[in-house]
């Protein structure tokens, strides 16, 4: 009988323990979902905002306290940058009381907007091409963080891109390059979806700015992927950066200058056409500046011209005979012997 009796009070007091235990993790529940409600929450009243290169731009970012909540002098607020593939972050600005840092190519172009103890917003001056892309509000305050993700569009125009090689010549880094040297950068896969859904067709795929290799198609046909398909974005995926080779599709923006047909122009050869715009205190204009004056400025010239990577073109606005008689283009003419004087060119005057 003892060691039954004593096995029921041992069950007993064991019972007793864990209703104890269960009161106090009940207690513990309750303590833990009061004290991790939402005393930090961060808006973003604007997801996407829309600007131009050279231009000043606020990204909006706001947040609220619990009332209850003392001042806290460490609450710190910070921007980062999402990189096209999101496997990182790139430092943009930080603040936290008095303290405030910009990084790598944003310092001295960012500061917070602070119209008011709990605003966020990052303002961004002298707005780049590199400066597209997707944002990251975030706003730390003690134990608690919030955060909220703003789109910086441009203004601009997405234009195919191969070198004098020839097409598929160009690997992921040769492609980045080939863009910047035209005064672009590598389009995103947004910038190219806005520019189909504009009518740009082009059968050739090209590099974007994720690693992806891509090509638009408005009017279905048989070299492009077949001509009983739908139109669209064709997609060849996420390709080996450096041994496979593609066109590029570059992106421009706005300039801070004068595009301009060198007059009077005689017809000139490559090296004396470099010449010219330099006697005319200009540079020898680039492609992307060509398309950039075509599609915001609504340039129009008929005459055929030297570019700085040795290709001809020409930019119509408005199509007529023996121009671009169907549409409204950049034409282009090849990368002719850089010795034939049978074009004029097209300078670039910068302005500061």
């Amino acid at each position: 009988m003892i060691p039954l009796l004593l096995l029921s009070l041992f069950s007993l007091g064991g019972t007793e323990s864990l209703d104890q235990a269960h009161s106090d993790l009940e207690l513990y529940r309750t303590i833990y979902i009061s004290e991790n409600g939402p005393k930090l929450s961060v808006l973003v009243e604007q997801p996407k905002v829309v600007s131009r290169r050279g231009g000043n731009v606020t990204l909006p970012c706001s947040f609220q306290r619990d009332p209850s909540s003392p001042p806290n002098p460490k609450l710190r607020i910070k921007w980062t940058k999402l990189t096209s593939d999101y496997l990182k972050e790139i430092d943009v600005f930080v603040a936290m009381g008095f303290h405030k840092k910009s990084y790598g190519s944003f310092h001295g172009r960012v500061h917070l907007q602070a119209a008011n103890q709990n605003d966020a917003s990052l303002v961004i001056t002298e707005i780049t091409l590199e400066d597209y892309g997707k944002y990251k509000c975030e706003v730390i305050d003690g134990l608690e963080d919030g955060t909220g993700v703003v789109s910086l569009d441009l203004q601009g125009i997405v234009f195919p891109y191969f070198p004098r090689l020839g097409r598929y010549n160009l690997n992921f880094q040769d492609a980045n390059k080939a863009c910047l040297d035209q005064d672009a950068i590598v389009a995103s896969f947004d910038q190219l979806y806005d520019a189909w859904r504009g009518g740009l067709d082009w059968c050739n795929a090209g590099w974007l700015n994720d690693g992806s290799v891509q090509y638009p198609i408005t009017i279905p046909r048989e070299p492009c992927g077949g001509k009983n398909t739908v139109p669209g974005v064709r997609n060849y995926g996420m390709r080996d950066k450096d041994n496979n080779r593609y066109d590029v599709f570059c992106f421009t923006s706005n300039f801070k200058g004068r595009f301009y047909y060198l007059m009077p122009s005689s017809k000139l050869t490559y090296e004396e056409a470099v010449g010219a715009c330099l006697k005319d205190g200009a540079q020898i204009a680039k492609v992307g500046q060509m398309y950039a004056a075509w599609k915001l400025l609504g340039y129009d010239r008929c005459d055929a011209g030297w570019l700085a990577d040795g290709s001809v073109r020409y930019p119509i606005s408005r199509p007529r005979r023996r121009c671009s008689p169907t549409e409204a283009a950049v034409r282009f003419s090849g990368f002719p012997d850089k010795k034939h004087k049978l074009y004029g060119v097209y300078c670039f005057k910068h302005q500061h």
